[in-house]
C-alpha cells in the first residue's frame, strides 16, 4: 500500500476559477506531521481548504487516498471567524463532529455524546465546554475546535492557524497537544501555520508558499538558515 495519503499534481488553486497558485504538485504521507508555511496572501489556507475538497482545483488534478479508501478529515478552523455564528456552548460546538454519523433530524445517541465528552477531556476542554464558546479564551477556543475534529474519528487532522490570537503559554499547551496526538494516535496533521519556531519543533515536512512557489521538504532539511536565504532570494530552485 502506498504511503501517499494526499497527492496534487500541478494543481491550480483559488476562488471562482482565478488562480491563487499554479501547477502546484506536492504529496503528503500517511500518519506525518506537515506544516503549510508562508505570508499572509500567500495561498495557505486555500491550498488547505482545497485538500479538504470545500474548494474545487481550478486545474490539475487532486487525489485523495490514491489507495481506494475512504478519507475522513478532522477540520479545525480559525477560531477567530466562529464567534459571531456560534452562540453555542463549547460542547454543543464539540458535539458537530459528530453529526455526520447521525441522520439529520435524529436525536444524538447517548454513545456519541458520551464520545464528545471523551474528546473534550481529551484535549483538556471539558471543565469549560458548558460555557458559551464565543465567551471562551484563544486557547480554550482551539482546544474545543480540535475535540470537535476528533469527535469525526479523522484520518487525518487539518488546522488553520491554531494558535492566532493566543498567547504564548496556551500556544505551546495547544502545540504540545497536537504533537502528543500525532504520536500516539499515529494521526497524519496538516497544520497551517505563522509560526516558523513551532514548525521547526513539531512538524516533520514543510510545504512553503512563497511569491508564487512552492517548495517541500523535511523539516531539517528545508528550515535551515541555507534554504531560508534561498527562498527569500529566490534562488533556490
Amino acid at each position: 500500500m502506498s504511503n501517499i495519503i494526499i497527492k496534487l499534481d500541478k494543481v491550480g488553486i483559488g476562488y471562482a476559477g482565478r488562480e491563487v497558485l499554479s501547477g502546484i504538485s506536492v504529496s503528503i504521507c500517511r500518519f506525518s506531521f506537515t506544516a503549510i508555511l508562508g505570508a499572509n496572501g500567500s495561498g495557505k489556507t486555500t491550498l488547505l481548504k482545497t485538500i479538504l475538497g470545500l474548494l474545487p482545483p481550478v486545474a490539475g488534478r487532486m487525489e485523495a487516498a490514491p489507495s481506494g479508501e475512504r478519507l475522513i478529515f478532522g477540520y479545525v478552523p480559525q477560531a477567530s471567524r466562529l464567534d459571531p455564528v456560534y452562540l453555542l456552548t463549547g460542547f454543543e460546538v464539540a458535539l458537530m463532529g459528530v453529526y455526520g454519523r447521525v441522520r439529520p433530524g435524529r436525536f444524538v445517541p447517548q454513545a456519541e455524546r458520551a464520545l464528545t465528552r471523551q474528546c473534550l477531556q481529551a484535549t483538556g476542554a471539558e471543565e469549560f465546554s458548558h460555557r458559551r464558546f464565543s465567551e471562551l479564551s484563544g486557547g480554550q477556543k482551539q482546544r474545543v475546535l480540535i475535540a470537535r475534529a476528533l469527535a469525526t474519528h479523522p484520518d487525518i487532522l487539518l488546522l488553520d492557524e491554531p494558535t492566532a490570537g493566543v498567547d504564548h503559554a496556551a500556544t505551546q499547551a495547544v502545540m504540545e497537544f497536537i504533537s502528543q496526538l500525532h504520536k500516539e494516535s499515529k494521526i497524519t496533521v496538516l497544520l497551517v501555520t505563522h509560526d516558523l519556531a513551532a514548525a521547526h519543533r513539531y512538524a516533520e515536512q514543510v510545504i512553503w508558499l512563497d511569491d508564487g512557489k512552492v517548495f517541500q521538504g523535511p523539516v531539517d532539511k528545508l528550515l535551515t538558515a541555507e534554504h531560508f536565504n534561498e527562498i527569500l532570494t529566490g534562488t533556490m530552485d
